[in-house]
């Protein structure tokens, strides 16, 4: 944050600014693009991936998540593994709300609820609120981020947001934006160094997703 001395409280008679530290910058590390692909997973050491103790804090984002499939259970997960482990069935504890507004401006709703929440459950976290269609315009954007994955003392914090576009998987209803806010912790001390993405139902058609570290 930049500090500016002020001389009588005035902006116009400032006679230095302080210098900036550093923050922390994202440092691009990989990037997987789906092509009807039933996963896109990030193992440490594995074609470029860096999931170790070079970041304490590693970003996911996701571009235009598109699925293959339109079903009302079509949302998009993920979860993670440690070691040689490929089981991706880690213990999560998870709370989750929602937002949405219509396109045409006929419903809006913010809310909590616990059907997307998972309770030292070891399924894949949900990510994403409701159904996806397959439509052009029916795709899905955000972020996650892992905290501290390879500490082996604490458990492993998580965050994300997405937006999506979303339809009734038969098409029926109007299209909507929907916010989904998803926040928990996987209930190991042991390290992870494996995230893996997937739907629910059928297959990542298109979209990227990119791991960044925050040095």
């Amino acid at each position: 944050m930049a500090l500016i001395k002020l001389n009588n409280k005035a902006v116009s008679n400032a006679t230095a600014f302080g210098s900036i530290s550093s923050l922390g910058s994202m440092v691009f590390i990989k990037k997987l693009t789906a092509s009807s692909s039933a996963t896109l997973s990030f193992v440490d050491g594995a074609s470029g991936v860096v999931l170790d103790d070079t970041y304490k804090e590693y970003v996911f984002t996701f571009n235009n998540i598109h699925a293959s499939t339109a079903n009302d259970g079509t949302v998009f997960q993920f979860q993670v593994d440690s070691a040689s482990a490929t089981s991706f069935n880690k213990a999560i504890t998870s709370t989750s709300f929602y937002a949405y507004h219509k396109e045409a401006d006929g419903g809006t709703a913010l809310s909590y609820s616990d059907n997307r929440d998972l309770a030292n459950g070891t399924g894949f976290q949900t990510l994403t609120w409701d159904s996806q269609g397959t439509d052009n315009d029916n795709c899905l954007g955000g972020s996650l981020t892992l905290y501290n994955p390879s500490n082996t003392t604490f458990v492993k914090h998580f965050m994300s947001t997405t937006n999506g576009i979303n339809t009734a998987a038969d098409g029926t209803s109007t299209p909507y934006s929907v916010n989904c806010y998803v926040a928990g912790y996987v209930n190991q001390t042991a390290a992870v160094n494996k995230v893996q993405f997937k739907y629910a139902v059928g297959n990542i058609d298109a979209g990227d997703i990119c791991l960044y570290g925050i040095a």
